[in-house]
């Protein structure tokens, strides 16, 4: 299995599931339960195939969240049962694809699942508790919605493997957010304000990946931790790719039942979906220009 491939197939999935995160059809939902948070209701809706396990589960297999962020998450399944968030997410799925109007003909539909299928019903689940959960959820009837619970439950594969990777490159929770936004990725204050790191830990974070090289921070007018621009430097670039190639050749044995071909066919097949959100501005909060 090519790692090339891989790479194609794992992003085409993970802009396709994105869109669940930041449309209002999530909140509306959650706000039916009477949960009007967006930091709770994002971890309801996610961890709803888990269970109601306690608070502590959830931190484990979110791994770049705070505890304080995941603790917040306390009464959500008094306010309804992780079964009704899940047939709640559904719900919200299928408004949203209906609203941008995401287009997948039948024919290319049924070729998208003659791919998917086989992968999630191949995969090793061991070590991979989010994918396992979300594999054990039964399909919804709306065949478009289907097709994007099994693209989260290969999506969450994904990211537990990387979770390992960034655990045995000694990268943790917070340290991971400081290096992703410093790459490029969503703003660190979005990042902040969802994940809930104090200003103390996001320093820490920042020193220790200076410290490794990985982070170049160069001081403002404002010469404080928090103050600082800060650039990535060719080590931690270096760094980053590496660890991303190393959940890529985690991520080979998934895609080995449909090969290099069927997953460059699968990622094409699933651009309608991430094109129609991008035209709708799904993404421009976590997507800087």
């Amino acid at each position: 299995m090519g790692l090339d491939a891989v790479r194609e197939v794992g992003q085409a999935v993970g802009a396709a599931h994105l869109f669940t995160y930041l449309v209002p059809e999530g909140a509306q939902e959650a706000a039916e339960f009477g949960v009007t948070d967006r930091g709770p209701a994002y971890l309801a809706f996610r961890s709803a195939a888990l269970g109601a396990v306690p608070w502590q589960v959830t931190l484990a297999a979110f791994y770049n969240f705070s505890p304080r962020a995941v603790r917040a998450m306390d009464g959500v399944w008094d306010a309804a049962s992780p079964e009704r968030w899940q047939a709640a997410r559904f719900r919200a799925v299928g408004r949203a694809m209906r609203r941008v109007g995401v287009r997948v003909p039948a024919d290319r539909l049924a070729e998208a699942r003659s791919l998917i299928d086989p992968v999630v019903a191949a995969a090793d689940y061991a070590g991979k508790p989010l994918a396992a959960a979300n594999a054990s959820v039964a399909l919804p009837a709306d065949p478009l919605v289907a097709l994007w619970q099994q693209i989260t439950v290969v999506r969450e594969w994904r990211g537990d493997a990387h979770l390992v990777v960034l655990a045995d490159n000694g990268v943790g929770p917070c340290d991971c957010l400081v290096l992703h936004t410093a790459a490029g990725g969503p703003p660190a204050a979005l990042v902040r304000t969802t994940r809930r790191w104090n200003d103390e830990e996001w320093a820490a974070a920042t020193a220790r990946l200076v410290a490794r090289g990985w982070l170049d921070a160069r001081a403002t007018d404002a010469d404080t931790p928090l103050a600082r621009t800060l650039g990535l430097t060719d080590a931690g670039a270096a760094a980053r790719e590496r660890m991303e190639a190393e959940t890529d050749a985690h991520c080979a044995a998934l895609w080995a039942p449909i090969g290099d071909a069927g997953a460059r066919r699968l990622a094409a097949l699933l651009t309608p979906i991430t094109d129609a959100f991008t035209a709708a501005g799904t993404f421009r909060t976590v997507r800087p220009t």
